[in-house]
């Protein structure tokens, strides 16, 4: 026997074995593999086929997400520019309160000073009146000191009057 050229009843017996080897696992073994491979290729498919999905989900979640996005930036930009223009408003308000609240000042510190102007022009005719009649008086004194210029004044004072009565 060589080891290249077999012998007629190795090949006769061999491929008899390998006959029923190929019946048994074609009657017992290839229906369970074929029904795993079938069934793995359905999870497979199954898979791919929620995986679309999600991904399709997903790009649908990404644009509702972005748009949500874009309406917020939209809102945040309205509010923004209302707040600006409640901010003037309320400046310019403010400022506007703020000159009256000036001019009302002012006027009342003019109005005090006039009433304290008028208070010390009265205070000072009050005592330019008080010193007038002390000078009259000192100097009335000096003159009148004798008795015969005092005659003579009150003489002419009430000629002065005679002729003012008449």
């Amino acid at each position: 026997m060589s080891l290249l050229t077999p012998d007629p009843g190795l090949v006769f017996w061999m491929s008899l074995s390998f006959g029923i080897v190929v019946l048994i696992l074609a009657r017992f073994a290839f229906p369970v593999i074929i029904k795993a491979v079938d069934k793995r290729t359905l999870f497979i498919e199954n898979s791919v086929k929620s995986a679309r999905e999600a991904n399709e989900e997903l790009s649908k979640i990404k644009e509702t997400g972005a748009r949500i996005l874009a309406k917020a930036y939209k809102e945040q930009n309205a509010i923004l520019k209302e707040t600006a223009r409640i901010k003037e408003e309320i400046l310019k308000e403010a400022h506007a309160k703020a000159s009256q609240e000036t001019e009302r000042m002012i006027a009342e510190a003019r109005k005090q000073l006039q009433v304290e102007k008028e208070q010390i022009l009265r205070s000072i005719r009050g005592e330019v009146s008080l010193m007038s009649v002390t000078l009259a008086e000192k100097i009335l004194r000096e003159k009148l000191g004798k008795d015969k210029e005092q005659l003579k004044m009150i003489d002419r004072l009430l000629d002065e009057i005679e002729i003012s009565k008449s």
